[in-house]
């Protein structure tokens, strides 16, 4: 049988043991026989559910389509053997339940979140590729999808994005309401692809912003709607080196950011079995792990199902509340924030050499120049969500956040090179490794969450769930009895202690609740 038969083959065996339940150990042999997939029948449905399907997709990706062995988004069930390498000692783990690429995942969660995924990393390392695949697994042919596709480049206009007014009614409208635009196809389709966006002229990144955020697009007072779409976007790095720099406010649109690694020469004999059977991947996606619009729609409304657990959202709070604090941005004790700094153009290392008092290599809020942003807090829970939702499982689990966040906040949350955590010899690789600092400082901020003990001992917690019961029924005295409370917890909070982001969004928060404690009182009393 031809080598080139094996390019459409799936697996008949299912991905998972068992639907929704935690995974097991997994060793890829199951599934496929060599290194394109096993001698199964081609007709064999292999699909159970829209997870499972998901999965399907991954596995046969991985397998086939796009060479990625790294598995750097890492899973246990137990202590992983591990390997100490070279003269910087760096861990190697074997990872003892199913694990995954990031490369082919994260793409694969932004197909089934209907999100927005930018591929960064050097010329030929399968960004486009990547992006193609998802576009059929969308339904579209191999065709549709390269003719859709946005190729940036400095003379881009925006009516090569969009559209053109169709001639004959330049000439002949007597309004401007009356010229009717002819736009281009790309716009409804449900996967976008724009190749090398950060060679977009601005005034045109202006235009893929209002699609991309708000989903239209208008030319000549004429609006087109656009549907729901995963977004691909493809740059060669993430810090301008494309013709022009990126807006910002194109960049926070972008829900997660993937890196394209280095190809393993070990597997240079994939290569060469294509150039000799002739063949490309993507002409041979099996049908079998190609989603409908309603699969599409049912995955994305099962995935905004899956629970978080009140000890998860805990973690992402604490860890979130680290990084916006600072002491001398403001008198004012809300606008002590480096977002206010920023604003005023006053340089983070002015504002650093005046605060002395606190422990900067204890502070995790000392590494960054930014605190988080709504936006991204969305975007990481979401692909939370759609992680434990491709895993199998109904709710989040801790692990699935520490994987995902660092793709989330790759180009959201920007380390402070001048920071002394980066000046120590253990964590020189930090400043070029975003991928490990972020997960480390996931990692740093649940062991002060543990040290702490906030899962079992948190004031704040408290009040703020005996504010959400409600007001219905509560009498003055009640009321005045939860306010001395506050004020109490407070002094707690303030006196005599330095202060760091955690306490100061912990007291944001109080004076929160004192004000609407005070408000209900007055009404009350009125």
């Amino acid at each position: 049988m031809s080598k080139f038969n094996l390019f459409g083959r799936l697996s008949a065996s299912p991905t998972k043991p068992k639907a929704h339940s935690k995974a097991k150990s997994f060793d890829v042999s199951d599934l496929y026989d060599g290194p394109f997939g096993s001698g199964e029948s081609d007709a064999q449905e292999t699909s159970t559910g829209l997870d499972e399907k998901l999965r399907q997709a991954y596995f046969w990706i991985v397998n086939n389509a796009i060479i990625s062995p790294h598995y750097d988004i890492e899973y246990n069930d137990q202590s992983p053997q591990q390997f100490r390498a070279g003269d910087s000692h760096s861990t190697l783990n074997l990872p003892t339940e199913q694990s995954y690429s990031s490369f082919i995942l994260l793409p694969l969660l932004t197909f089934a979140t209907q999100s927005k995924c930018l591929f960064i990393g050097g010329p030929g390392r399968g960004k486009t590729a990547s992006a193609i695949l998802m576009g059929i697994m969308g339904g579209y042919t191999t065709k549709e999808v390269k003719r859709a596709m946005q190729h940036g480049h400095p003379q881009m206009t925006v009516a090569d994005l969009l559209g053109n007014p169709l001639p004959s009614d330049l000439a002949s409208a007597e309004a401007i309401e009356d010229i009717r635009i002819s736009w281009r196809k790309w716009l409804g389709m449900r996967v976008k692809i724009v190749d090398e966006y950060n060679r977009i002229p601005t005034r045109t990144q202006s235009a893929l912003l209002t699609v991309m955020g708000d989903n239209y697009a208008e030319l000549y007072n004429q609006v087109f709607e656009c549907p729901d779409a995963a977004w691909y976007l493809t740059a060669n790095d993430d810090q301008g080196g494309g013709t022009y720099q990126v807006i910002e406010a194109l960049k926070d649109r972008i829900d997660v950011v993937v890196q394209a690694l280095s190809f393993n020469p070990r597997f240079l004999n994939q290569l060469l079995l294509r150039i000799e059977e002739g063949v490309k991947p993507e002409d041979m996606v099996p049908p079998q792990i190609i989603f409908t619009e309603d699969e599409i729609s049912d995955m994305s409304l099962a995935i905004r199902n899956i629970t978080v657990p009140a000890g998860i959202r805990r973690r992402i709070e604490f860890f979130t509340s680290h990084f916006e604090y600072s002491e001398y941005s403001a008198s004012q004790f809300e606008y002590k924030t480096k977002d206010t700094s920023r604003l005023s153009g006053v340089k983070s290392n002015v504002l650093a050499s005046i605060d002395n008092g606190r422990d900067r290599l204890k502070d995790l809020g000392c590494q960054t120049l930014n605190g988080i942003s709504v936006r991204s807090l969305m975007s990481l829970l979401q692909f939370a969500k759609a992680l434990a939702f491709f895993r199998g499982n109904d709710t989040v689990e801790l692990n699935d956040v520490r994987q995902v966040l660092p793709f989330v906040f790759h180009s959201r949350l920007f380390a402070d090179m001048d920071s002394p955590f980066f000046e120590l010899s253990e964590n020189t690789f930090y400043r070029s490794d975003k991928i490990g600092w972020l997960r480390h400082l996931f990692d740093s901020s649940c062991r002060e969450f543990d040290k702490l003990n906030l899962d079992k001992n948190d004031p704040v917690e408290e009040l703020s769930n005996e504010f959400e019961e409600g007001l219905d029924g509560l009498t003055a005295k009640q009321a005045k009895k939860r306010i001395n409370r506050i004020e109490t917890e407070i002094a707690k909070l303030v006196e005599g202690k330095k202060m760091y982001g955690h306490i100061y969004e912990d007291v944001v928060k109080l004076k929160y609740l004192h004000q609407r404690y005070t408000n209900y009182l007055k009404w009350l009393e009125s």
